[in-house]
């Protein structure tokens, strides 16, 4: 169509916009209305207000996309089409800034790296997916980038977060083949809407020795717990991930009846919690002397129950403590599956004693205060538990080996801190005694015992700890089974060699000379030689890393190295799939009851091994 002869341009205009469309003359040759321009190619009527140009803008690039594009090539566009950014003075070109107001193709890479921030933050703050659907999170987002406009919760359900599943357990099922040997955690759990859960947790050392520890599976179990079907969950665990048996050096678990019975049907090691029989040590010790510590311990808990609900009394209890110059620490209540709890209760009355004493000092609340025999009660239980108070945390790392100090630590609780001494009182002393006959019960299994002599040995801290003659016989026959490193062939090396033969120097021809000669060392007598040089060495300072020792020193004990390999990723507790569990807890509470057990799987393997750094 011909370009209209008879337009009339716009007066004092600079934008290039304004070439391809004019206005009807008046009498005096002057546009007649500046509110109506015409398109001189199609002769259209556009509509614009005050001037603006964006409708201009528009009608070119949707009727007339060729002379759109060649006027988004041109460099001397005017100001009003080209905003100026802020505190630079760099100015956009037209079609730059029609690109700012196009939205992302779902195909397009800024949009998958968007939309994958999104589902790391959904997964990893334990957030429900229809938070992509309400108005402030939209305009947030849009507030960061305005081409960007998130999928609904049904993409991020169905899409994002199965395939980011996928593409983990790819990642970790080829790091895992490398892995020559490892060891489980298990335990049991019930969500909020009371459907029962198992989780399994796997340790292992990368070719660094670094101790790396992962979620593996939070399986739903609908059926019985019965050691079959627990056994039976353990197997398709490992079949799942594609994991050998033989690499498997122990499973950790508490003592229920049936996860022990299941993971000896299957024949694998077994060591129990050490955080869960400690536990059993203290409730069972505290219930023999239930007569004598019941009415002391229900009124801690009335005591503290009553701060709890009070404000009044929490404030007055704030100001006591800093005019008495007390630690301003708040009172604990105790928790039945947590004994540390019992001991931080009283321990925390006791400190707090006379500011306690100052807010209760009044008619209706003096009964709460504790007479002199239940202060004696508690000072009796709080010299038995503190003791021990601390070694569950200690024993309970993910990062740091923790097995092979088991039996230096029962050694050092039931000979020395639970040994009665002469201060203690009598309820101090059957506190002791029952606390240190447990434990050493729930570690008299002889294939415990010499489970915690083996991880002791291969631990240069401890390498010097007795064992039997037995148990280090078995050792030293677990060296000879560990497999020959297979060495390049010298005659393939040099057929593969791009360079020329060198000439061979003297060393060359004595060192054929020796091979020659010289028959290799037998197996067992590098293994003894092994032995003997590792209790040679100096022990390791109790605060150094033994896996940092083996890394420095693998190369001098070949063979020893791959066993204490296999015995240093077993852990002491079963923490690490309590720790599952918590993160389950995070992801299936009341407002996500209705999550479906696969979904809360994927959702607790990537919350678990995304925060650990994968």
């Amino acid at each position: 169509m011909a370009e209209r002869a008879n337009l009339v341009a716009k007066p004092n205009v600079t934008s290039l916009l304004w070439a391809h469309f004019g206005f009807e003359p008046d009498e005096k040759g002057l546009p007649a209305n500046l509110d109506e321009p015409i398109c001189k190619i199609c002769h259209k009527i556009i509509h614009v207000s005050r001037a603006n140009t964006s409708n201009l803008r528009t009608h070119l690039r949707i009727h007339h996309p060729a002379t759109f594009a060649a006027l988004g090539n041109t460099t001397s566009a005017s100001s009003e089409d080209r905003p100026t950014t802020s505190g630079q003075g760099r100015q956009l070109r037209i079609a730059d800034s029609f690109a700012k107001g196009t939205k992302y193709q779902r195909d397009s890479h800024q949009w998958r790296i968007l939309t994958d921030s999104v589902t790391r933050l959904l997964v990893e703050e334990n957030l429900p997916f229809n938070l992509v659907e309400k108005p402030a999170f939209k305009a947030m987002l849009q507030a960061f980038d305005k081409q960007y406009v998130p999928p609904d919760r049904k993409y991020f359900s169905k899409k994002a977060v199965p395939e980011k599943y996928l593409k983990m357990k790819d990642s970790l099922t080829r790091e895992l083949k490398d892995a020559d040997h490892f060891s489980l955690t298990t335990d049991m759990w019930s969500s909020v809407n009371m459907m029962p859960y198992m989780s399994v947790t796997i340790h292992y050392l990368n070719t660094n020795w670094e101790l790396k520890s992962r979620c593996l599976e939070t399986s739903f179990m609908p059926e019985s717990h019965t050691s079959d079907n627990l056994s039976e969950a353990l197997r398709s665990t490992l079949e799942e991930w594609s994991l050998d048996e033989t690499k498997l050096a122990c499973v950790t678990s508490d003592n229920g009846a049936n996860i022990v019975a299941a993971v000896r049907k299957l024949g694998w090691g077994w060591l129990p919690c050490f955080g869960h029989n400690l536990h059993l040590a203290v409730t069972n010790s505290m219930k023999a002397e239930k007569e004598r510590t019941a009415r002391a311990m229900g009124l801690c808990r009335t005591l503290v129950t009553a701060f709890s609900h009070s404000w009044q009394k929490k404030q007055r209890l704030q100001k006591e403590q800093i005019e008495l110059d007390l630690p301003q620490h708040s009172l604990v209540l105790d928790c039945p599956t947590r004994w540390g709890t019992k001991q931080k209760m009283i321990a925390r009355i006791l400190e707090q004693g006379p500011a306690i004493r100052r807010v209760l000092d009044d008619r209706r609340t003096q009964h709460l205060l504790p007479t002199w025999q239940d202060i004696e009660v508690m000072e009796s239980v709080n010299a038995a538990l503190k003791s021990v108070a601390d070694f569950t945390d200690a024993l309970s790392s993910e990062r740091a080996v923790t097995a092979s100090s088991l039996k230096p630590v029962l050694q050092l609780v039931t000979e020395e801190l639970l040994l009665p001494a002469e201060k203690d009182t009598q309820l101090t002393r059957n506190l002791k005694e029952k606390m240190s006959a447990v434990l050493l019960e729930k570690y008299s299994a002889p294939s415990t015992q010499q489970l915690l002599a083996k991880t002791a040995f291969v631990d240069p801290r401890y390498k010097d700890i007795d064992i039997a003659d037995e148990v280090k016989d078995e050792l030293m026959e677990e060296m000879m089974n560990v497999p020959e490193e297979q060495r390049d062939d010298g005659d393939g090396e040099r057929a593969s060699a791009p360079n020329p033969p060198k000439k061979p120097n003297l060393a060359d021809l004595l060192g054929k000379r020796k091979e020659k000669t010289s028959t290799p060392t037998p197996k067992r007598i590098r293994v003894d030689t092994e032995i003997r040089r590792y209790l040679q060495e100096e022990a390791l300072d109790s605060h150094a890393d033994p896996l940092v020792w083996w890394r420095d020193n693998h190369v001098r004990f070949p063979l020893l190295s791959k066993v204490a390999r296999r015995y240093m990723t077993i852990c002491a507790t079963s923490i690490p799939s309590e720790r599952v569990f918590s993160a389950a807890g995070n992801v299936v509470t009341s407002f996500r009851a209705s999550l479906k057990p696969d979904k809360v799987n994927m959702l607790v393997f990537l919350a678990k091994n995304m925060k650990a750094g994968m």
